[in-house]
């Protein structure tokens, strides 16, 4: 049955409107129960403790800041008039979200001039330290190989902006003028699912400035793309005991020190084995490089590693969990996208990027309280649609009477295609 738009609201208004016989309704909206997942005393604590972000403030403390800009960015409004006519169509639940009137636009506008991001990103690492144990745990069971247990990616993606404030990447073009950029960088535990190191940069800063300033656990894997070369950290990472893995680079000079080439019983070429050396001024670095060759082409991919004990498969398998990252880029872009924002400082768009992954890590959260399998668009959507609702969220979701308004919501989202090592 194809739904329009207007016969979806029509329906979802109808359902909902009925919470008299429903056993979802309860006295709290929806998105109380969203907020519920902070804590409002720590969340006051790090903003008194974060200097500057109370400093000058009659009644928009960090608290209330946060609360209203994760409102917008859940209900995917595009500037602060659109934030506060939503907070005024809401005027009579706010009281649910400890706030007792609607704030001024321009009063978040100079809100996210001055109060410094630093505050939204400590409340992301706090959130991070409170849910990190029990998402990890609600994804590591079943693991087959010791390596999946410390298995980090590392990766970055870049943010257009339509003002230069921020150094963009690329040539100047011909005509108009180069637009901004903003670079996220990140790294993600595998079985946590959302960023556990973030760092935010102009576009122009270059992917491996993020391996300098990452400490893994002894044991850790790490696998990124081939934009993170540098000898001395690979170095580092190899004395501090942990593992890395990597596509390499064509260009980079080496010294062969051993060669095995490996053939299958069809006398075709699987691989060949190799272990090198690199040798940059002070730095001299012994690295394995793995050839795979494919069994359908005449393409290889070059992999590059620390680790001379791990099994050649082990090795492949390794850097293709690397695009549970790329994935995680496509969930933040698709679900909260950053098209618009709600001001034009750096602080401002800082900010609201923090905003919007403090957003998927507390939709990620609710993601895995959900006792069956919905798809994260669609809790998304869902969430969005029913924020200010008066129903218990995640009973609805478990409702498998409710999958038919569920597939309505997102009917239109498919999943990423599914890469190929040798892509």
């Amino acid at each position: 049955m194809d739904f329009s738009p207007f016969c979806y609201f029509c329906f979802l208004g109808q359902n909902f409107n009925n919470m008299g016989k429903s056993t979802h309704f309860i006295g709290q909206p929806v998105y109380n129960q969203v907020i519920k997942l902070l804590d409002k005393q720590q969340i006051k604590q790090i903003s008194l403790e974060t200097p500057r972000s109370e400093a000058y403030v009659k009644r928009l403390d960090g608290w209330t800041h946060l609360v209203i800009m994760l409102f917008g960015v859940l209900k995917h409004f595009d500037s602060l008039r659109e934030v506060e006519i939503g907070m005024k169509a809401e005027v009579n639940k706010l009281h649910h979200l400890g706030i007792d009137y609607v704030v001024r636009r321009s009063t978040l506008a100079d809100a996210n001039k001055r109060r410094p991001q630093e505050f939204f990103a400590k409340v992301y690492a706090y959130l991070l330290e409170r849910y990190g144990s029990f998402l990890s745990d609600s994804r590591s069971k079943g693991e087959q190989n010791t390596w999946e247990k410390l298995l980090y990616m590392m990766d970055s993606t870049t943010i257009t902006l339509f003002d230069n404030i921020l150094k963009g990447v690329g040539r100047h073009p011909k005509s108009g003028k180069k637009k901004g950029g903003m670079k996220v960088h990140t790294v993600m535990k595998y079985h946590v699912g959302v960023p556990m190191v973030v760092r935010l940069t102009s576009a122009a800063t270059h992917d491996h400035y993020l391996l300098k300033e990452v400490h893994l656990p002894k044991d850790a894997t790490l696998t990124m793309d081939r934009a993170y070369v540098d000898y001395a950290q690979f170095q580092r990472l190899t004395e501090e005991g942990v593992c890395y893995v990597t596509k390499m680079k064509k260009n980079l000079t080496y010294t062969e020190l051993s060669s095995v080439t490996y053939v299958s019983p069809d006398g075709l070429v699987t691989h060949t084995d190799k272990k090198i050396v690199f040798e940059k001024g002070a730095i001299r670095h012994q690295a394995r490089r793995v050839e795979l060759w494919s069994d359908n082409s005449h393409k290889s991919v070059v992999l590059l590693t620390n680790n001379f004990e791990l099994d050649v498969k082990d090795l492949e398998e390794i850097y293709k969990r690397r695009w549970a990252i790329e994935s995680l880029y496509k969930q933040l872009k698709q679900n909260f996208p950053l098209y618009f924002f709600y001001g034009d400082s750096v602080n401002a768009i800082q900010i609201q990027t923090w905003v919007v992954l403090i957003a998927n890590l507390l939709c990620t959260v609710i993601s895995r309280m959900i006792k069956r399998h919905v798809s994260f668009s669609q809790l998304v959507t869902m969430l969005r649609l029913t924020l200010m609702y008066y129903t218990d969220f995640i009973s609805f979701m478990e409702n498998p009477q409710n999958d038919e308004l569920i597939i309505m919501a997102e009917k239109a989202n498919a999943p990423p295609k599914e890469l190929d090592l040798f892509d």
